[in-house]
């Protein structure tokens, strides 16, 4: 119980720092790679992500998942990264592979689709390299440069928003 509660305070305080230290250098070229983070047990349409890229004209060898499971146990046998809560020590840093290597990828797009708060998904989203961060509406708005206020099961109207809001930043 302590070691949870500690975790949290760590991810808290990480989450904070990450924030205040990031520096917004947008690049207004056309999007090239899409790194997608999600809450698996929430969400888990690899359908629907695969349609917006397609519609999106980005090639799907240039998308990149991470997923979010409860327990280790549960982990989808796939060939996309997943992570759960025993993949962060008590001081709430990650000690996975997947997770380094997917914050580390210099995506064009981050797309964080999830609107709970949950510290693991908002730490790797704040710790991402990605040039421009789109999200789901969050509990901390420093999170995404561009939030779009919906629930996740709308996938339709996320599609046709984040289309009509990269066309006007002339990222598509």
């Amino acid at each position: 119980m302590f070691f949870k509660q500690f975790r949290t305070l760590s991810l808290q305080k990480n989450i904070t720092l990450i924030l205040k230290s990031r520096i917004k250098n947008f690049k207004s070229s056309k999007i090239n790679s899409i790194g997608v983070i999600f809450d698996y047990d929430a969400y888990c349409d690899y359908d629907f992500f695969r349609s917006l890229i397609k519609d999106m004209g980005i090639m799907e060898n240039k998308i990149r998942f991470i997923a979010k499971v409860e327990f280790e146990k549960n982990k989808p046998n796939s060939w996309d990264s997943f992570f759960s809560l025993d993949n962060f020590d008590w001081l709430g840093r990650p000690k996975s592979v997947e997770i380094d290597e997917f914050v580390e990828q210099p995506f064009d797009v981050l797309i964080s689709y999830y609107n709970s708060n949950q510290l693991e998904l908002n730490f790797i989203t704040a710790r991402s390299k990605a040039n421009f961060k789109i999200g789901l509406a969050s509990h901390d708005s420093r999170l995404n440069d561009l939030t779009i206020d919906i629930e996740p099961k709308n996938t339709d109207v996320f599609k046709t928003e984040l289309i009509k809001y990269l066309t006007q930043l002339n990222r598509l």
